[in-house]
């Protein structure tokens, strides 16, 4: 097993879950111009991927996080959450965490 260690300070907005319906029932996104209010900050790790995805690793108080959500470093980078998921340890909680994959925002051109 791989450890990753925090590289830096990452803050969490998690948008209103779930999102409001139309008439017809489809999932309205909120506005993209308005970001929630901070859930937290906590230390973790950002790490790109070769496919060019983000692999997140988030304190356990970050958890619920769906995708949507956005996640922001203390040097202005930011992410859009595509996936999430909490990994707990029993009895040992010091290395709880949760993985998250994202996009960069605004998404990296090659």
């Amino acid at each position: 097993m791989a450890v990753v260690l925090p590289n830096r300070h990452l803050t969490l907005h998690v948008l209103e879950h779930p999102w409001a319906r139309d008439a017809n029932g489809v999932p309205v996104p909120p506005d993209p111009t308005r970001r929630p209010e901070p859930r937290g900050t906590w230390p973790g790790a950002a790490q790109e991927q070769p496919d060019g995805t983000w692999s997140l690793r988030l304190d356990p108080a970050a958890w619920p996080i769906k995708p949507g959500d956005t996640v922001s470093d203390d040097t202005g980078m930011s992410w859009t959450v595509t996936t999430a998921r909490s990994h707990r340890v029993p009895g040992c909680p010091a290395v709880d965490y949760v993985q998250v994959t994202a996009t960069r925002n605004p998404p990296e051109v090659p």
